[in-house]
């Protein structure tokens, strides 16, 4: 059976492109007979408050996406986590690092071309003593030199060299939590995910994901990577700046005018009308979606 999954981070409220995103997820497993699992992503503690977790959950079923499943959220998993760190530290793919936020921007390693560092390695070949482990680190997994290639279902054949292209990641924090790589690969298979829809911003996560998901032997979902919803001069959409949050939006329309919005950017539908998201089931196609940004009409804006 196809399962599919919501996994939102209660860092702010929901806005439009988060919603974009849980609707086509919900529409491919459904459109499949599949089930759906929501899953709370809340490993950051600075930024993860209950209030929010409600506040989603009151979204979704305002909305009318149901989940069939509730997955344990990621702040009650540290054990799982650590269990996957030691697997991976028995096959010696990983070692502590110690260098800072600062030291990271101020080296002159190349950059991706989403502006992140590709760490150098330079912690890699230490001899770590117990006065070292005593001092703040994190642990990243040696990245190999290696080009993993898959086919996105919507952004088509994708390709990386892990090491070239990314460099050793981080695994586990210095605060000691996982780091999302791990923990989204780790949660995924333990809800028997099979295809993860996600935003094109973590299209380049996908090959790190993919060689985890070999080397912890736990089986890969396909994914789908979808196109990212833009404000009318072009930036993201961000909770950080409160773009188009539900606040806002339920304020103003009820939610089969929402969805109608996102099923005719997505390109389900051929114009702006209300809908709800069952009856946009028998309408729901990947070849209908469209792969590149959207970008938002000043009339979804006011």
């Amino acid at each position: 059976m196809v399962r599919g999954r919501f996994a939102p981070s209660p860092s702010g409220r929901m806005h439009l492109g988060n919603v974009f995103t849980a609707l086509l997820a919900w529409l491919s497993a459904k459109s499949q007979g599949g089930r759906i699992v929501l899953r709370v992503e809340d490993l950051d503690p600075a930024r993860s408050r209950p209030e929010y977790t409600r506040a989603l959950l009151r979204d979704f079923s305002w909305l009318g996406l149901r989940w069939d499943e509730r997955a344990q959220d990621q702040s009650e998993r540290g054990e799982v986590y650590a269990r996957a760190v030691e697997r991976l530290r028995a096959k010696g793919l990983i070692y502590p690092c110690f260098c800072s936020r600062d030291q990271l921007r101020a080296a002159s390693a190349p950059h991706a071309s989403d502006g992140r560092v590709i760490y150098d390695g330079r912690c890699s070949g230490l001899r770590v003593t117990a006065d070292m482990l005593a001092r703040p680190h994190c642990l990243r997994a040696r990245a190999p030199d290696r080009t993993i290639a898959f086919t996105d279902g919507l952004q088509g054949p994708q390709a990386m060299n892990l090491r070239r292209e990314w460099g050793d990641f981080i695994v586990r924090r210095a605060d000691a939590a996982a780091a999302y790589q791990l923990a989204v690969v780790v949660d995924d298979a333990a809800c028997g995910v099979t295809e993860v829809v996600r935003g094109r911003d973590l299209l380049s996560s996908t090959p790190v994901q993919l060689w985890l998901y070999e080397t912890l032997g736990l089986p890969a979902p396909r994914f789908y990577h979808v196109p990212l919803l833009l404000a009318p001069d072009g930036r993201r959409l961000s909770k950080r700046d409160r773009d188009m949050n539900l606040d806002q939006l339920a304020a103003k329309w009820p939610p089969q005018r929402i969805v109608g919005l996102l099923a005719w950017k997505a390109g389900l539908t051929g114009r702006w009308e209300d809908a709800s998201p069952d009856e946009l089931l028998p309408l729901f196609s990947w070849e209908k979606v469209r792969a590149g940004d959207i970008v938002l009409d000043a009339e979804a804006w006011q």
